[in-house]
Formats: C-alpha cells, structure tokens, sequence
C-alpha cells in the first residue's frame, strides 16, 4: 500500500491494508498545500499517507482501535510534523478539530465498516476465517459480540441479524444460537459460524452462510449506524466552503444513509403550507450523482473492494443546517438494555 506518488517522506511502514478507491478519493478531495484533512478512519493509513504524498498539507487521522492509532507512530514520524493521530470514535470529529485548533478543515474521508487488519487478527474476533474469541470490539471496551449473543434474547437477536445483517433466515439463525448456547456457551468465531452454517446453506459461489450474522454482530456492538448518522452532520458544521467530503461504504445499510443524508443537504428546501417563507438553502452539491465503484482491475487486485460505493459531495458558502440525522434503526433495543436483560 503507497500512496499517490510514492517515495515521499511520507512512507511509513503500515502495509497491509490497501485503500479502495484511492485515486478518486485523493481526486476528490482536490488536497493543496496548507490545507487541512481529517482522516475519519485512520486504520493503516492508506489514505493519509496519500493525502500527505499529494500535497504540503496536513491531516488529521482520527481512529477508535488504539491499535491503529500505535501502528501509525512510524507514519506520524516520517510526515514531520503533518500528521497527528487521535484515538477517538469518528461521531467525534468536530471535537477533535476543534481541540487541534482547526474548527474548519477542507476536506474528510471516511472509509467506513471493519478494517483488513482487524479482520486478519484472530485475537480481535471479526472473522470466521480465523478462529478466535468472539470479539468484534473496534475499541477493546464494553460488551463484545460474545456478550450480546449469551444474553439477547431470540427476538433480539432475529430483530438485530435481520435489521443488520439483512439476512433472510435470521429467525432460524436465533433460534439456532438460542438453542446452541443452551447447550455450551457460544465463545470463539468458528462456534458461531458452526451454528449459523447449520441453518443458512450458501449456494456454490456466494458468501459464507455466517457473513450476515457476523456483520450484524459487528454493526451492533460497535454502534455503526449511529457514529454514521452522527459524523455527517459533524462534517457539515466543520468543512470550509468547497471542502469535500468523501464517504466510502461497503454495504447497503451505509451507503443508504450517506446517499439520504447527501440528497437532502443538496436540495434546496421549501417552507410548509403553515410557513411558506421558510427555505433551506442547500449545504452541499453533490459530486457524485451516483456511486462510484471499483473498476474490473480493482477489484481483481483487491477483492474487498467489490462491495465499495463511493459518494462525495462540496460543501457550500451557506450555514450548516444543524439538523439531526433520525436513528437509523430505531426499533433494535440498546446494549445497555441487552446486558441487563439477563
């Protein structure tokens, strides 16, 4: 992973993860020297380092799992002084910028869900690949996946794997984990991907029958649909007039907010019949009036780009319109509920 250019002062060691879509990230965000990006979504720097290799400008990497933020000591060393990490959920953005002493910046990227490396450390538990505890914790802290299936109820779990996940069978699959946990504790991946691929048949060529369940798991524990409906509103209140905000998502849950939320900032608003004079100018013009996807060389070089969409959107010389993002999924019960349900 290298960034645009290569060679720069701004090569550090972090290798393992290849940024989706970068080129047209990096052309997005248009970066020029002495402006300042906020990396939403640190993980292993791909996008910084090329935000950094583009321009004399400085960026902000923002990242929950300290993890990342540790890996990223060698980058922040070789940027002199461009760079600074911050461990802090995305949803924190305005906050952070603030503290740093930029309360506007000229472009964010976000790349959204679970990065390759917290995928490829069994340890961490977001992976069926890799047998390990039942994790999924981007942060380490709090409940982890383990919790919410030993102590959700079947309902719960059916409401959250359907809503999450998106998967057909997520009754059956409650019903399974219900039933199995019964029996022994549900503890490790391989034993969750045992139950659910006891219940889900996947046909030849198509997904691992506990993909869904897993990332339903993963949405949940971390909270991601709700750091997401928080942080675009964020992004609207700190990016300069003709700052861009690029957001990249890796399935339809995500992307639906980003394209609700972009749709309406970009239109402009009219008053009701009760307040006619009231208008709502348009905070953003969209750059991207439909994703962008990954090209056939892309994809056939990184498979995990497959599923990526890409939107970006200006912003606009008028005030951020302040105006919250509804829940995105307002009938699934909180954490909190679930671990005192038991």
């Amino acid at each position: 992973m290298t960034g645009r250019g290569g060679g720069s002062a701004a090569d550090g060691g972090l290798a393992r993860h290849v940024p989706v879509l970068l080129r047209q990230t990096i052309d997005f965000l248009n970066v020029h020297d002495g402006g300042v990006y906020i990396d939403g979504t640190f993980g292993a720097g791909g996008y910084t380092r090329a935000i950094l290799n583009a321009a004399a400008a400085q960026v902000i990497g923002i990242d929950r799992d300290r993890n990342a933020v540790a890996r990223g000591a060698d980058l922040v060393q070789a940027a002199g002084g461009r760079l600074t990490l911050v461990e802090a959920r995305f949803s924190e953005i305005e906050a952070v910028a603030r503290k740093l002493g930029h309360p506007a910046v000229d472009g964010i990227v976000l790349d959204l869900g679970v990065s390759s490396m917290q995928l490829d450390e069994a340890e961490r538990g977001f992976s069926f690949r890799l047998d390990g505890p039942l994790d999924m914790r981007m942060e380490g802290q709090g409940p982890g996946a383990a919790d919410v299936v030993a102590r959700a109820s079947e309902a719960d779990l059916a409401s959250i794997i359907a809503m999450l996940g998106e998967e057909h069978h997520a009754r059956a699959v409650a019903r399974a984990i219900v039933a199995a946990r019964n029996e022994a504790p549900i503890a490790t991946t391989r034993a969750l991907a045992d139950v659910v691929g006891r219940v889900v048949h996947a046909r030849p060529g198509s997904i691992h029958p506990a993909t869904r369940t897993f990332q339903a798991l993963r949405i949940y524990v971390n909270d991601e649909l709700n750091e997401l409906a928080s942080v675009l509103p964020a992004a609207e209140r700190i990016l300069k007039p003709a700052g861009c905000l690029v957001v990249i998502s890796f399935h339809s849950l995500e992307d639906r907010i980003v394209k609700t939320f972009l749709a309406d900032r970009s239109r402009i608003g009219g008053g009701s019949r009760h307040r006619p004079e009231i208008t709502r100018a348009a905070t953003f013009r969209l750059l991207t009036k439909r994703p962008v996807l990954p090209d056939v060389a892309e994809v056939a070089a990184n498979a995990r780009a497959r599923s990526a969409k890409l939107r970006a959107a200006e912003r606009a010389d008028v005030p951020a319109r302040n105006e919250p993002i509804a829940p995105p999924a307002p009938r699934l019960p909180s954490l909190i509920d679930i671990m005192r349900a038991r």
